[in-house]
């Protein structure tokens, strides 16, 4: 996982699931995710994809913890045994699972005698999680230290990833995101811009650069990318000019 810039908020997601990985099924959270963010001005910054063996999950909450990362964790918190999310990341923090009262309550409820003795396993959470509420069907997913565990249902896990992000950056919207700038060059190729883009990262070292080429059948063609705080992205794209005059990719 890259090192942050200081101030920058790091966001991961963990998509848990076997069916994934054979094809059986299509991942649809990355999209709610990335959507959900942009939203709140903020982007994914990594994701993982894992299926339910039990050492790679615990070996992927381990790094995930480290990372300080805000992580939001899709399936894997249903009552089944594959179903192994609560208990890997409880193994992971180094804590006992144990039954969250509001968690059993609202099982009893809504199951009665049902709920024993199969149900009220989804209630065994981290010691220390807290509640996401579920506007579905009512049975929440949790959050445990900047981990936030919502179903695999993309219908569920969507709201209760908003709801999760209007807790966390109450106060943030769309506005407070990076910007980005793009300029397109034609007739040249990246290669020779690798000059420019060496002076460029090391007189802007925190703002993304990026350098896409494109096929086109009649000439090459690059597409220069700037993403960052707005007066950065401004000061860059204006040094960025400069550069490509000077080197003849571009007119005044």
């Amino acid at each position: 996982m890259a090192e942050r810039e200081p101030g920058e908020i790091e966001i991961g997601a963990v998509i848990i699931g076997d069916e994934l990985l054979s094809g059986k099924r299509r991942d649809r959270h990355q999209a709610h995710l990335t959507e959900a963010l942009a939203e709140k001005g903020l982007e994914l910054s990594w994701i993982r994809i894992v299926g339910d063996n039990a050492r790679l999950l615990v070996q992927t909450f381990r790094e995930t913890l480290a990372s300080g990362a805000e992580v939001f964790s899709f399936g894997g918190i249903g009552a089944t045994p594959d179903d192994r999310t609560r208990a890997c990341l409880a193994e992971a923090l180094g804590r006992p699972l144990v039954p969250h009262p509001e968690f059993m309550a609202i099982l009893e409820e809504r199951f009665g005698v049902e709920a024993w003795p199969h149900r009220v396993r989804m209630a065994e959470l981290p010691e220390g999680a807290s509640l996401i509420p579920n506007p579905v069907n009512g049975i929440p997913g949790f959050s445990c230290e900047r981990h936030h565990c919502v179903p695999g249902f993309p219908v569920m896990a969507e709201p209760m990833v908003r709801w999760v992000l209007d807790q966390r950056f109450p106060d943030r919207n769309a506005e407070a995101g990076a910007v980005e700038e793009v300029l397109r060059l034609e007739n040249v190729t990246e290669s020779r811009l690798v000059p420019i883009l060496e002076a460029m990262e090391a007189a802007f070292p925190d703002l993304r650069i990026s350098c896409l080429p494109r096929m086109d059948r009649n000439a090459p063609q690059v597409e220069l990318g700037l993403r960052g705080p707005r007066t950065r992205v401004i000061e860059g794209q204006a040094a960025l000019r400069q550069h490509l005059i000077a080197g003849g990719f571009l007119s005044h």
